[in-house]
C-alpha cells in the first residue's frame, strides 16, 4: 500500500529552523521525484518545493533561498530544511509523490513572531 508519512513539524520562533521528513513506502520512490505543499485554514494547498528524478530542484518564490528540498534514496525519504522561518510560513505541510496522486497526512508548522 502506497504511503507517505511526514514528520518534523513543530513550533518555533521567527528566524528559527525546522527540518521536515517524508518517508515513502509501498511503491512510491523518492528517486522518481517528490514535492512539498502547504495549506492554511480556508486557503488552497500551495506548492512549496519539488525535487525531480534528475535531482534538480525548484522552489516557490516565497521560500527561495530559505528552504532546501533534498532526498536520501537509500532511506526512500525526502526532506525539507526550512531556515529563517517567518510567521507567514505557518501551515500544515504535506509531501506528495511525482504524480501528485499520493499525499501524506500533513505535519503542522507554527512560527511565532
Amino acid at each position: 500500500q502506497a504511503q507517505l508519512v511526514e514528520s518534523g513539524g513543530g513550533s518555533v520562533q521567527a528566524g528559527g529552523s525546522l527540518r521536515l521528513s517524508c518517508a515513502a513506502s509501498g511503491g512510491i520512490f523518492s528517486l522518481h521525484g517528490m514535492g512539498w505543499y502547504r495549506q492554511t485554514p480556508g486557503k488552497t494547498r500551495d506548492w512549496v518545493a519539488r525535487i525531480f528524478s534528475s535531482g534538480s530542484t525548484i522552489y516557490a518564490d516565497s521560500v527561495k533561498g530559505r528552504f532546501t528540498i533534498s532526498r536520501d534514496v537509500a532511506k526512500n525519504t525526502v526532506y525539507l530544511q526550512m531556515n529563517s522561518l517567518k510567521p507567514e510560513d505557518t501551515a500544515v505541510y504535506y509531501c506528495t509523490d511525482s504524480t501528485n496522486n499520493y499525499w501524506g497526512q500533513g505535519t503542522q508548522v507554527t512560527v511565532s513572531s
